[in-house]
């Protein structure tokens, strides 16, 4: 059995900049004295953490008999549902491009209904598209991740920088609001 996580810069760069574009919020509401309480800004954040963390818990189950997209058991099935194909019922894997010009790949099978996104975000991706090929004889050559780390690193780098500014933000409502 392998399983594939979510690749840890992806993880760690989209919760810094959830971090950087939510935290400076609660402070923003006191300084401009908004109709809504910073506290219900602190509870707001606190859920789309959860939630964010839910959605990066995502992770690939390959083993004898099947892939399968699965999350942890605490992370409520209406939020974020997980699906199962087994290796045989697998007849080809569909390229398909996005709005913004990059290709994803979709399992097709005469037997299910609908086509399922090849996970593209996931730590180890050529290893789990080897074994995808070894398992299912389909070509995957030519299957490449969505974004590439350096597309990462830039925006962890825009985070970086918008979390200088978030300080900056922070320490001005603060010590605006002290005297």
């Amino acid at each position: 059995m392998n399983i594939f996580k979510i690749s840890p810069i992806i993880r760690i760069t989209l919760s810094c900049l959830y971090i950087g574009l939510t935290l400076p919020l609660p402070f923003l509401a006191d300084f401009t004295d908004a109709p809504t309480p910073s506290w219900l800004l602190w509870i707001g954040i606190a859920l789309g953490a959860i939630a964010l963390y839910a959605a990066l818990s995502e992770r690939v189950i390959l083993d004898e008999e099947k892939i399968q997209v699965a999350y942890p058991n605490w992370v409520p099935k209406f939020f974020r549902k997980g699906w199962s194909l087994n290796w045989q019922e697998i007849d080809n894997l569909k390229m398909r491009t996005t709005g913004q010009g990059g290709l994803v790949y979709y399992f097709t099978s005469p037997t299910a209904e609908k086509a399922y996104l090849l996970p593209m975000r996931v730590a180890g991706f050529n290893k789990m598209v080897n074994i995808v090929a070894e398992k299912t004889g389909i070509d995957t050559v030519d299957v490449r991740p969505l974004a590439q780390p350096w597309m990462y690193l830039i925006l962890f780098t825009c985070t970086m920088v918008l979390w200088l500014f978030d300080g900056w933000t922070i320490w001005t409502a603060t010590t605006q609001l002290a005297v």
